[in-house]
């Protein structure tokens, strides 16, 4: 009989782990486990907060699979871990892949100064947007984005723009959407593109990756 792959998946920054909910494995060959966000300690490098995360894993050899931010966590998760297979999905690989607005942000700091605090005291998205599409959206947004603690959203935030790593995992598989306008895929080397795949399309394109992930994680 052949033995079950363990597959743990870490959502985008702020996403609650239900962005997942649409993906399908088969039940005979993968077990899915989610792995949500833990609020971070204000000064807690990105090395130990990995660290932590890795304390969910429970099976060697398990499948890492990350969305945007979550991508840049499974890198650090794997430094730790003897993975089967790392998947990043709407991420970058290095910071090099990072676009040139987020260097301009580091650069000058700006990320301090973003308006986190209202993000986080926004618990109905829909309250602000006007018209069908923009309250379906902001529907979308109030789902998937639950976690709205402001030292988590501070610490992400800089997480993500002062990322230092230079090279490329060995092995790491990166599969990126061409309409991507948060990692544009100009700046992303290398990679299984999604045609007219966006930042969200982990749910909004499940299909896809119904159909390819096996696939991928097998070979």
């Amino acid at each position: 009989m052949k033995e079950v792959t363990h597959v743990y998946f870490v959502p985008g920054m702020a996403a609650d782990v239900s962005i997942f909910e649409f993906i399908k494995l088969p039940e005979a060959s993968y077990k899915k486990h989610m792995l949500p966000w833990k609020i971070p300690s204000k000064d807690e490098s990105i090395k130990d907060y990995a660290r932590r995360m890795c304390e969910e894993i429970e099976h060697k050899q398990c499948v890492l699979i990350g969305v945007s931010f979550g991508g840049i966590m499974v890198q650090e998760m794997s430094k730790y871990l003897n993975v089967k297979k790392l998947i990043i999905i709407s991420s970058v690989k290095n910071k090099h892949e990072l676009p040139k607005r987020m260097h301009i942000v580091r650069k000058t700091k700006a990320y301090k100064l973003m308006p986190t605090s209202l993000v986080s005291k926004i618990d109905n998205w829909e309250k602000l947007a006007f018209g069908d599409f923009a309250k379906k959206r902001a529907a979308l947004y109030q789902k998937y984005l639950s976690v709205n603690d402001k030292t988590y959203l501070d610490w992400a935030i800089e997480k993500i723009v002062c990322w230092d790593q230079e090279e490329t995992i060995e092995g790491i598989v990166h599969i990126h959407g061409t309409k991507d306008i948060v990692f544009p895929i100009s700046y992303i080397d290398s990679c299984i593109t999604v045609e007219k795949g966006t930042h969200v399309m982990i749910i909004n394109r499940a299909r896809w990756f119904n159909k390819h992930l096996p696939e991928i994680i097998e070979n």
